[in-house]
């Protein structure tokens, strides 16, 4: 088979790959913030000890490892489109720099990656460790009771935060293809339109909540 057969057979692959483990990561993020945080306040305790061993560590599982796939594969396109040139080799492409440096489309995507490389590092450094300590999983000690609520409150804090970045990092990630310069302004307003849907995302769940 032809290396650019194979190359093309490989780029669409790996789309493929961090599209749907991205659908993972961000689907299990807002289940956790729009979902399970009505839930557990719903739930008593004798009922948190049933459900919770059974429910977090399967829906963390499924969190993290969206996250590191996620995560790795992009990085691997970030390469292959504008790092890596079919017959030619490594290098910086002609989506990543033009006559006039940089281009927009790569400073969209860029700002898309830093923002899902602060959501990435959250979800292994913070909310995982933190859950760890929470459940008991992967033979970490437990928290002792006193040591709980401090850590629920930062890992739903993080947990909130990435939630409210989500938007303005699948802009970046999309943005570049269709609006080519980058302009601070259309990053700025959509972003508040995002983290104002987010905001109310937050608000429905609480009503969605309530029998009807």
């Amino acid at each position: 088979m032809d290396s650019f057969v194979l190359f093309n057979w490989f780029h669409v692959v790996m789309r493929w790959l961090h599209v749907i483990a991205g659908i993972t990561w961000i689907g299990h993020l807002y289940f956790f913030n729009f979902v399970n945080i009505q839930l557990q306040g719903a739930l008593s305790d004798d009922a948190k000890k049933m459900v919770n061993p059974q429910l977090m560590p399967r829906a963390l599982w499924w969190f993290r490892w969206g996250a590191m796939v996620t995560f790795i594969v992009g990085w691997i396109l970030f390469t292959i489109n504008y790092m890596y040139s079919p017959g030619i080799g490594f290098g910086a492409t002609n989506l990543f720099t033009d006559a006039e440096g940089v281009t927009g489309r790569a400073w969209w995507v860029l700002l898309g990656m830093l923002f899902g490389s602060i959501m990435w590092f959250n979800v292994w450094f913070v909310i995982w460790p933190a859950q760890k300590k929470i459940l008991g999983l992967c033979g970490t000690p437990k928290a002792t009771p006193e040591q709980l609520p401090a850590l629920r409150t930062m890992a739903a804090k993080v947990s909130r935060i990435n939630t409210f970045l989500s938007g303005p990092m699948l802009f970046g990630m999309l943005a570049g293809p269709h609006l080519g310069v980058l302009s601070w302004m259309n990053f700025i307003v959509f972003s508040a339109i995002a983290m104002a849907v987010v905001s109310g995302a937050y608000r429905l769940s609480a009503k969605a909540a309530k029998p009807a």
